[in-house]
């Protein structure tokens, strides 16, 4: 396998697919949490970033935590898959990262494996976000970069 060299441009395109992506993902997860239609007690970024602090945090820190965290996993999925960025490979990473929150930063935050220490509405409240995760990451993939897209042989 041929490495795909990556340009100041395409480094340019790596944050701004992160953050698009962040950003689609905050634009349909804030508005479920304002209304009430999330089990999740609290968005998970912030919900982590006032664990590790000890203390009450506004929205935009946890805002600005979800951005870095996206923003990497995105880029880490255009470095990792080159040349071939498939929606298998985006739900793949979408999945992991989803059984990641459930089995890691659940427990951390005090939610229990799974959000058991919650509610089971959690499990699937959680899966939500990681499929639009993934749906979003290979859209826009194919928007910045498309000649990273060709068919599989």
């Amino acid at each position: 396998m041929t490495p795909i060299p990556l340009s100041a441009r395409d480094l340019g395109k790596i944050l701004l697919l992160g953050a698009a992506n962040a950003l689609l993902l905050s634009a349909i997860m804030v508005p479920a949490f304002k209304i009430g239609i999330s089990p999740l007690p609290a968005p998970l970024g912030l919900a982590f970033a006032e664990t590790l602090l000890g203390r009450s945090l506004p929205l935009p820190t946890g805002l600005l935590l979800h951005v870095v965290w996206v923003t990497f996993w995105s880029a880490a999925y255009v470095l990792l898959f080159r040349p071939r960025l498939t929606f298998g490979k985006a739900l793949g990473l979408g999945l992991t990262l989803w059984i990641v929150a459930l089995v890691v930063f659940f427990p951390i935050v005090g939610w229990g494996v799974l959000g058991l220490g919650i509610s089971p509405k959690l499990i699937p409240a959680s899966l939500v976000p990681h499929l639009l995760f993934s749906v979003f990451l290979w859209g826009l993939c194919r928007w910045l970069f498309p000649r990273l897209n060709a068919p599989e042989p």
